[in-house]
């Protein structure tokens, strides 16, 4: 009896693991503003908490069309937007009439290294909205990194990375790539948690500038 109320007294003070799993944490989506890319994700949307890898061919193909829905939504929240050394200077009449908020658009300027660094605390916050970012050089180990970051900080994270990484192994659960010309852009999902990717091309059109 005295084994028994040992026992008890144990498990009362939750000092015994009762061998049940904890609730899994679930990854919420928001609609991406594209209805083709929603159809062709199992989420239904971009997966929050999460790192987003768009592959591109070349700059300025239309990558940030793809983004601009979901930044103008989360921006009309009043969450941060925050750009990580973007390569080129976001042209604010653009972002401003793809509905983004300005007020809540930051940009940092760092060094490649200080830019890994500053994204994976910008995501660890978990006082942003989206985190952008442009790694001209980064290994697995940087982008799960970044992954981890993201989850911590329950933030999204979208890093826009060269087409020939495509072919590397990377943390990321989402992956799209986006190949072709701004007129004719190929937009194709590489990697997507929870279903296998297709081969199809997926329609898109890119706003005229941003």
């Amino acid at each position: 009896m005295g084994q028994v109320l040992a026992i008890e007294t144990l498990l009362q003070d939750r000092r015994v693991w009762r061998g049940q799993s904890p609730s899994p944490q679930v990854n919420e989506a928001l609609a991406t503003g594209h209805r083709e890319l929603d159809l062709a994700m199992p989420s239904n949307g971009w997966l929050e908490a999460s790192l987003i890898e768009i592959l591109i061919s070349h700059d300025g193909i239309g990558e940030l069309s793809l983004v601009l829905p979901i930044l103008a939504k989360l921006s009309q929240q009043k969450k941060p937007i925050v750009l990580i050394s973007p390569p080129y200077q976001p042209y604010a009449p653009a972002w401003q009439k793809a509905g983004v908020f300005l007020s809540s658009l930051h940009v940092i300027q760092a060094a490649p290294k200080q830019a890994l660094w500053a994204t994976e605390q910008a995501l660890r916050s978990g006082s942003c909205g989206a985190v952008l970012t442009w790694p001209m050089k980064a290994d697995d180990k940087s982008l799960r990194r970044l992954q981890v970051a993201a989850e911590s900080g329950h933030t999204m994270g979208f890093a826009f990375r060269a087409i020939s990484t495509a072919s590397n192994p990377s943390p990321a659960p989402v992956r799209v790539s986006l190949t072709g010309t701004r007129l004719e852009p190929d937009l194709r999902l590489v990697k997507c948690r929870g279903a296998n990717a297709s081969a199809k091309a997926i329609p898109f059109h890119p706003y005229s500038r941003h």
